[in-house]
């Protein structure tokens, strides 16, 4: 294969990485933990142990804690605020900069919203609960101004997924229960990228030194063109959880998510493609897709009552993200377009939070977190400039009925600044620099409603 083929190959290549990969995301990778506003309150500490519906997806065995038909919708904005500083070459010539800006903030303020519903069983069938839920585990999107000095990596990527658990818990004995539930979960995915195809033509002619000569007919940033590729799937997996209640004063609870493994299809679209690549059938729109897996995840809580009114819960979790080594590409036809490596590392999360009771009707609620990201200094890109976080929250509960309760929550996110370096690499159709590091943090507020009957 030739350099320019080389280089088509990978535009496409990298365009469809990024779609799988965009995140405005909360949590290590682009994971969500959104699904209670509880829960964000006191940063997922005592997720799987908790006394709300959003265990129906987290945890099924903990539905046995709810003794009513119970119905919970969880609304939650995430607010990520990010800036770039630094810029790029092409070929790496320090003499022939990228132009434009720093991209502006990539993160507009999204909703989240999650809903789920819990029936205990009477009767013949006594100590069995049913649940089922609606939420969004995986997703959000970045999107940077259109001439922006890393326009060549990333533009607007978004990500969703939508996942529908049905779920089953079985009491065994006082203290002891198990669940498990099935998940039909439903991914989207739309990215757009520039291309420099000025660069591509150059840099693919036998000799990259063209680029900077002033009477080579095509130059680099003056033949730009897009591609905006979409694909989407359904997959199906699993939860699996028990819970253990030694005393009035301990629980303890543990889930394993697994894997949802998914074959994203759908579109390719160029834009502004040069008449002279306009032949190549590199560069014709059509059907293509990827294989993504979502990681699978594994959760133990602990929740230890210090007092009749005062709570303390914990969690930690740990999540496979090295399922996500590499992705390759593939059109329609089975011929393979490319193979980007990512390489990430399985990650965990630590969390400790605490409730109090001010009275029957108000309960305060605040934690605190560390969150490990999976990604590497050698392969992070705009598309995802994760790194490690701490999460601050705060939230409360009104009980305004037997029937109603309202809660309320708030946390902050401070990300450790990501820094980016990525170099050219004309094989994998990078023919440009991009060093420089992000700074940002994220606010998120949610709001929730349970009512029981």
């Amino acid at each position: 294969m030739s350099n320019n083929r080389k280089i088509r190959a990978s535009a496409l290549a990298l365009a469809v990485i990024g779609t799988l990969l965009a995140g405005q995301a909360m949590a290590s990778g682009f994971q969500l933990r959104e699904q209670s506003v509880k829960n964000l309150g006191r940063s997922s500490a005592g997720s799987m142990v908790g006394k709300d519906a959003a265990v129906v997806s987290l945890n099924p065995a903990a539905m046995v804690n709810l003794d009513k038909n119970t119905f919970q919708a969880d609304l939650t904005v995430i607010d990520l605020n990010a800036k770039f500083t630094g810029g790029g070459s092409i070929l790496g010539n320090p003499a022939a900069s990228l132009s434009g800006g720093n991209g502006g903030d990539p993160g507009d303020p999204t909703l989240v919203p999650n809903m789920a519903a819990v029936f205990p069983m009477h009767g013949a069938l006594e100590g069995l609960t049913l649940g089922a839920s609606v939420g969004a585990p995986f997703g959000l999107s970045t999107n940077y101004d259109k001439n922006w000095v890393g326009r060549y990596r990333a533009l607007e990527s978004d990500v969703k997924t939508v996942d529908l658990t049905l779920s089953a818990a079985l009491k065994l004995s006082d203290g002891i229960s198990i669940g498990a539930g099935v998940i039909w979960e439903r991914g989207e995915a739309t990215l757009s990228k520039a291309i420099d195809f000025g660069t591509a033509i150059c840099a693919g002619s036998g000799n990259p030194l063209n680029c900077f000569n002033p009477s080579y007919p095509f130059k680099p940033q003056q033949l730009d063109g897009s591609l905006t590729v979409k694909g989407s799937d359904n997959g199906i997996g699993y939860v699996v959880g028990a819970q253990i209640v030694p005393s009035d004063s301990l629980a303890i609870g543990v889930s394993y998510r697994s894997e949802i493994k998914h074959e994203l299809k759908g579109s390719l679209d160029f834009v502004g493609v040069p008449a002279l690549l306009g032949a190549d059938p590199r560069f014709v729109d059509g059907p293509g897709g990827a294989r993504l897996v979502t990681p699978s995840v594994t959760t133990v809580s602990v929740k230890y009552a210090v007092a009749p009114n005062f709570r303390l819960l914990a969690d930690y979790q740990y999540t496979g993200w090295d399922s996500l080594q590499d992705v390759t590409i593939k059109r329609a036809s089975g011929t393979v377009v490319g193979s980007e490596p990512f390489h990430w590392s399985n990650t965990s999360f630590y969390s400790l939070g605490g409730e109090y009771d001010l009275s029957p009707a108000i309960t305060l609620r605040a934690g605190i977190g560390f969150d490990k990201t999976p990604t590497h200094d050698a392969y992070r890109t705009p598309r995802l400039p994760d790194n490690d976080r701490t999460l601050y929250s705060i939230g409360a509960s009104w009980n305004v009925s037997d029937n109603l309760s309202l809660d309320a929550g708030y946390q902050r996110i401070e990300i450790k600044s990501p820094t980016v370096a990525l170099g050219v690499d004309i094989a994998s159709g990078n023919t440009s620099t991009l060093v420089g590091k992000f700074a940002g943090h994220a606010d998120l507020f949610g709001v929730s409603m349970q009512y029981r009957y």
